[in-house]
């Protein structure tokens, strides 16, 4: 008799963006002629950059021919160009010391951080904020390191951490220990930024109670405040217990293509039950090697062109739309009396609903009224309700109609 993994029987609902999907469709089917404009799930609109297309043009060429051809990379960690050159750019010249076999590329930071519980035992205690991307918590439910959900949607065995406006949703280190620490900034969804005074609260508690930060960068080049980390790296005693991910997808428009690295450091340990410690990079390296076989030559040659001078310049020139996006809206909305977060150095904007509106009651209004898509916040968490996510991946022409519709509701 072949049995089922009962921890997937606890989730309580279908993945929020499918259920948004589903809706969204239901709606295009009863109001066939209507023009929805999506500022919901984060899917980019800008074209990938000319550099970053060039590369990957000369790639195919070279896998057409023997001599150039490329089959597996690097025992699936990733080609030397393209480690290298995230090494180099986006750690030492921030200060950050990363070494080449730290660095392991996939084709996402969604099943990168997803799938990284698996190298911990399932008897670890996780933390993670509230509201939160909800891969974090499923793929922890889906493992059985959880019980089941109660009345609001928060499992048994995880500690959640408030984030709210009141600590500009950046969570504090919990008065309990944890030892599976789910952290993300600049912050999806609430658009929150993490300082280096707050990191190193963190890092600091990771090292007091023997825990791990699973630490979630992908929008780390959206941030123009000098001031802030982009990389968890750049604090000290960081590599002792962080682990990060990053992404090309909203950074270089990869979100079609697939492209993505994690950064786990040979000084990280885990321990055994006897006390032992353990290097976890060689484990991951198991793991990430055993079950996958690498991203694409292609995809690589396009994803080390991001780093060229060329490539830099016009991936800003992308990123600056979509952050003009982001400061119409949050002014935007400002102005029409809606209490704001977000959207300065993340391209998400965190909005309480109006009226007292639940969250999936506002995603129906605007929805049917205005023919607009967002994300409910209470489909992150608990704590997410009266709350709703808007993004700036859209373009300026859509943003600016989208805010009209908004406006004469």
């Amino acid at each position: 008799m072949i049995h089922i993994n009962e921890n997937f029987l606890k989730l309580r609902a279908g993945y929020l963006f499918p259920e948004i999907g589903r809706r969204v469709r239901t709606f295009k089917e009863q109001n066939p002629s209507a023009k929805v404009i999506s500022m919901g799930i984060g899917d980019v609109t800008q074209p990938l950059a000319p550099a970053v297309i060039e590369a990957m043009h000369r790639a195919v060429d070279e896998m057409g021919r023997p001599e150039t051809f490329k089959g597996y990379d690097d025992g699936g960690v990733g080609y030397e160009f393209l480690r290298k050159a995230i090494v180099e750019n986006d750690y030492k010249a921030r200060g950050a010391d990363v070494d080449i076999d730290e660095v392991f590329v996939s084709d996402g930071a969604k099943p990168d951080t997803g799938n990284m519980q698996e190298v911990f035992g399932v008897d670890n205690v996780v933390a993670v904020a509230d509201p939160v991307y909800p891969v974090y918590v499923d793929t922890n439910v889906m493992a059985g390191r959880t019980g089941q959900a109660n009345e609001i949607g928060q499992y048994e065995g995880v500690v959640y951490m408030p984030a709210t406006a009141e600590n500009g949703f950046v969570p504090e280190p919990p008065s309990r220990p944890a030892d599976m620490i789910y952290l993300c900034f600049p912050n999806n969804p609430t658009g929150s930024v993490a300082t280096k005074e707050q990191l190193a609260a963190w890092v600091a508690y990771a090292r007091e109670n023997q825990a791990v930060i699973l630490f979630d960068a992908a929008y780390e080049a959206f941030i123009s405040d000098p001031e802030i980390p982009h990389s968890i790296y750049e604090i000290e005693g960081a590599r002792d217990v962080a682990i990060e991910f990053r992404s090309f997808s909203k950074t270089a428009g990869f979100t079609g293509v697939r492209c993505a690295y994690t950064i786990v450091p040979k000084s990280l340990k885990a321990y055994k039950k006897d006390g032992q410690t353990v290097e976890i990079n060689p484990i991951w390296k198991r793991r990430h090697c055993t079950k996958f076989n690498g991203v694409s030559y292609v995809t690589q040659a396009g994803a080390a062109a991001v780093y060229t001078p060329q490539g830099r310049e016009q991936i800003a020139r992308t990123i600056d739309v979509y952050m003009t996006n982001a400061r119409v809206i949050r002014e935007r909305l400002t102005e029409l009396g809606y209490q704001v977060y977000g959207g300065v150095n993340a391209p998400y904007i965190w909005l309480k609903t109006p009226d007292g509106l639940g969250s999936w009651a506002f995603f129906d209004r605007l929805l049917n009224e205005a023919h607009v898509v967002g994300t409910p916040g209470v489909g992150f968490g608990p704590a997410g309700e009266g709350y709703f996510r808007l993004t700036a991946f859209g373009t300026l022409a859509n943003v600016k109609e989208a805010l009209d519709r908004i406006a004469a509701l």
